[in-house]
């Protein structure tokens, strides 16, 4: 493995190893395919980051909506490759929340996709934007201390 170093800031890590259902007939990982393991890896980061509702996702009647997904391709990954995803919240505005994301091939240590989304709190009733909790705030700031907090 290279010694490449991930950002510090970086403190949330999923690995997943490409299955054969997500190549194409190139045997390359389908572009698509990143997309899911960036949902994955979000999954996993608000278990982590203490998010996670008691009684597990969607118990508390809060809604959350993905709103942007941006990916850059630098290479390939290919079926068996065993895939690190580090992810960080990485900004809180009012009502949304800005991901970054690094995908790395695990054998060569080389990042081979760099994305961002962004996540926007719903009210239930309205179907509107709606204000972030200070606890759902406070949580983030203790799990990712270096999140921008830009609220207006």
């Amino acid at each position: 493995m290279t010694d490449l170093i991930i950002p510090k800031e970086f403190k949330h890590k999923y690995t997943a190893t490409v299955r054969f259902h997500e190549v194409d007939m190139l045997g390359v990982c389908n572009n698509a395919v990143y997309i899911n393991f960036f949902e994955t890896a979000r999954l996993e980061y608000i278990k982590t980051a203490g998010l996670m509702p008691g009684k597990g996702i969607f118990s508390d009647g809060k809604i959350f909506f993905m709103v942007r997904n941006e990916i850059n391709y630098r290479d390939h990954a290919y079926y068996d490759d065993v895939l690190d995803i580090y992810s960080k919240i990485s900004f809180i505005k009012n009502s949304s929340f800005g991901y970054d994301h690094l995908i790395v091939k695990h054998k060569t240590g080389k990042i081979i996709v760099d994305g961002k989304g962004v996540v926007v709190y719903v009210d239930p009733q309205t179907k509107k934007s709606a204000t972030l909790t200070d606890d759902f705030i406070n949580k983030v700031k203790a799990f990712e201390p270096s999140v921008k907090i830009i609220r207006e």
